[in-house]
């Protein structure tokens, strides 16, 4: 554990550091029993308000929390014998993207996700979560191997986005990619895809397009990070905040948008103060949500993902955004530059 502590998240930590210094003192009073119990009510409310009224900016920092639990943490959690299988068959393996087979309950499961690193060390191994073009190919082999077998597919979301660096755009960056959407939207089997951190652009819908999305209840998921957004848009990189909140990318926005399919709310405090009650308000989502799928026939599923992202971005005209075209008679200009009449 990193020890960090987010500036929200301040006041309550001080509280628990208190309450433990209280119960080293305490030497078994019952006076001091019955305080120590009224402080820690107070921090378990004091922890519930603040985590309910989070900005984006705040979930942004919360997503990327480096004690968040990552994909091998829940793997560990839900799955059984986990085996992972490593390389793409034409290049070389990419740790930051895991994968392989599981037992899911009852069930025999195709897994994959991002893996970002506890410490430097992880990190440069892990390239801190942005897989490379090998990373996608080896993603591609597991969804072809879980559709060449019926398993059902699962898939853990956490990157900042796709590596952007020159070897891997001279070894196919954008190719990958599109291949995995391309292969991703036929796939005859259950796909379900988890938001357990950050979802970042391109590198994010690599393994995202799945039959269900769901998000952890302080995930994120976006076109771009909000500092690349600052600084296209406002020549400021510093503006990190306000385009956390234009970008509309917290779990609960993306849900009104009809993106998300449902939030997993997690631990109190986080998913990184509560791996366990996390995960297992997860595998029920997830266990739902398969049972639900695999109910359907392939055809149907199909249909029914081509469907599902077709109305992603669909907008329906409103009654006072509709504006009529300008009137030739009292408007001369519009009526010389009209397309429909032969205007420039």
């Amino acid at each position: 554990m990193s020890g960090k502590v987010l500036e929200f998240e301040r006041p309550i930590v001080e509280l628990e550091g208190k309450i433990r210094e209280l119960k080293l003192l305490s030497g078994g009073s019952a006076e001091m029993a019955a305080e120590i119990a009224r402080l820690e009510e107070k921090a378990r409310q004091l922890q519930r308000e603040r985590f309910a009224s989070l900005t984006p900016w705040e979930q942004v920092q919360l997503a990327k929390h480096p004690d968040r639990p990552f994909t091998l943490d829940y793997v560990g959690e839900m799955m059984d014998d986990f085996v992972e299988l490593r390389g793409d068959r034409a290049y070389a393996d990419d740790p930051a993207i895991v994968g392989g087979i599981a037992r899911f309950g009852e069930q025999s499961v195709v897994l994959l996700g991002h893996q970002k690193g506890r410490n430097t060390k992880e990190n440069l191994y892990r390239n801190f979560g942005m897989a490379r073009p090998e990373g996608y190919r080896k993603a591609q082999r597991l969804m072809k191997m879980a559709a060449q077998f019926e398993l059902p597919l699962l898939c853990f979301i956490d990157t900042a986005g796709a590596y952007p660096g020159i070897g891997a755009e001279e070894r196919g960056q954008s190719e990958a990619i599109a291949s995995s959407l391309e292969l991703m939207a036929t796939l005859p089997i259950p796909t379900i895809s988890v938001v357990i951190g950050e979802g970042g652009s391109g590198g994010a819908l690599a393994i995202g397009v799945t039959d269900r999305i769901i998000m952890l209840e302080h995930a994120v998921y976006s076109v771009i990070s909000p500092r690349g957004c600052a600084s296209i848009l406002w020549k400021d990189p510093e503006a990190e905040q306000r385009a956390a909140k234009q970008l509309k990318l917290t779990a609960h926005d993306l849900t009104r948008l009809g993106i998300c399919d449902e939030i997993v709310g997690e631990a109190t405090g986080g998913a990184h103060r509560g791996l366990t009650e996390t995960a297992a308000a997860l595998g029920s989502a997830l266990q739902r949500h398969l049972g639900e799928l695999s109910a359907l026939s392939a055809d149907e599923r199909v249909d029914e993902r081509y469907d599902k992202y077709r109305r992603i971005g669909h907008l329906e005209p409103t009654a006072d955004a509709v504006t009529s075209e300008p009137d030739a008679a009292s408007d001369p200009a519009a009526a010389a530059t009209s397309p429909e009449r032969g205007g420039a």
